[in-house]
């Protein structure tokens, strides 16, 4: 019970703001520190692991992939997304356009990957295109 009545203690403004501030601190320590509180969402970190996994499956169904393989293969895209994007649009800009259109995409992807990579990403590209244009009429 004594300390319940420290508590009430009325204290002067100029220290009472003081001494809440590290309390806030100690409260958030505890409640992360202890389970059965409150419990932080993790913080959702987007990769194309699932997808790099399931063309892999597609491709060859009996192979595995190590972490580090497939971190490196999500760098990869990434790298060509950024790219791709980049270049649509600087392509988009030059045509005083706001809007990056999948005629950007496609010339954006003949300039940046070379020779047959290009022509099957256009191909496969194109299908996608045609297909969703197809589903949502």
């Amino acid at each position: 019970m004594p300390p319940k009545s420290a508590d009430k203690k009325p204290a002067s403004k100029a220290p009472a703001t003081a001494s809440k501030a590290p309390e806030k601190k100690d409260a958030g320590k505890k409640t992360a520190a202890s389970g059965d509180k409150k419990k932080r969402t993790k913080t959702r970190k987007e990769t194309y692991s699932s997808y790099i996994y399931k063309v892999l499956k597609q491709v060859h169904p009996d192979t595995g992939i190590s972490n580090r393989a497939m971190s490196i293969l999500n760098s990869f895209v990434n790298d060509i997304f950024e790219r791709v994007a980049t270049e649509a649009s600087k392509l988009a800009a030059y045509n005083k356009k706001s809007t990056i259109s999948s005629r950007e995409i496609q010339t954006s992807v003949r300039l940046i990957l070379p020779g047959e990579l290009a022509k099957h990403a256009v191909s496969e590209g194109t299908k996608a295109v045609t297909k969703y244009s197809s589903s949502t009429k």
